[in-house]
């Protein structure tokens, strides 16, 4: 069994902010597989399907971004899942638009959503793709920059980041090694 966790926050209100981003690839996801979301018990709407016999859950936590690991840590208990089994996909100031960079281990980063994800899981090693939404630019701050929509003229670089992240995670779950998928998408 695999669980896909994308990061975002929930709400008609920011459903196209950077933020989002990682929303957008496992809705991407579960469309192309036909898959569901649902609300659960655990504070996340889940999806789920079968790729050659194995489950594979899709989760979006609805606790806000700097809460997700409140949803994300009862999940993997409930479900039985292992920080292998694990990838979270999340944005990246960092990462210009339309790049993806894949990463097994490391620090938050800055990034709170990842941070509360290594605090309820007191680990730090866990599969990670980062969709780069790129920093502020003029005198925005951060929060205006990742609460804020994709202009007109990055929504194609976007679309194809997200298209990127999806085919690195079907890649994966073709029986790939994590380390092949990076090899593959860095």
């Amino acid at each position: 069994m695999k669980m896909i966790v994308g990061l975002g926050n929930p709400g008609t209100k920011y459903e196209h902010t950077k933020h989002n981003v990682g929303f957008m690839v496992v809705d991407r996801l579960a469309e192309k597989h036909q898959a569901t979301f649902k609300k659960n018990t655990f504070e996340a709407e889940v999806a789920e399907f079968f790729h050659k016999g194995e489950k594979i859950l899709l989760v979006k936590p609805q606790t806000f971004m700097n809460e997700s690991g409140r949803a994300v840590g009862p999940l993997m208990t409930y479900f039985g899942i292992y920080p292998e089994e694990l990838v979270v996909v999340y944005d990246d100031l960092d990462l210009a638009i339309g790049k993806i960079r894949l990463r097994q281990k490391g620090s938050a980063g800055g990034h709170n959503g990842i941070k509360s994800i290594i605090s309820h899981l007191d680990s730090t090693i866990f599969d990670r793709i980062k969709v780069g939404i790129g920093r502020p630019e003029g005198k925005k701050t951060v929060v205006q920059h990742v609460l804020s929509p994709f202009s007109k003229e990055t929504q194609p670089l976007i679309e194809q980041s997200i298209d990127q992240s999806v085919a690195a995670i079907e890649f994966l779950l073709d029986g790939h090694s994590f380390i092949d998928t990076m090899n593959q998408f860095n």
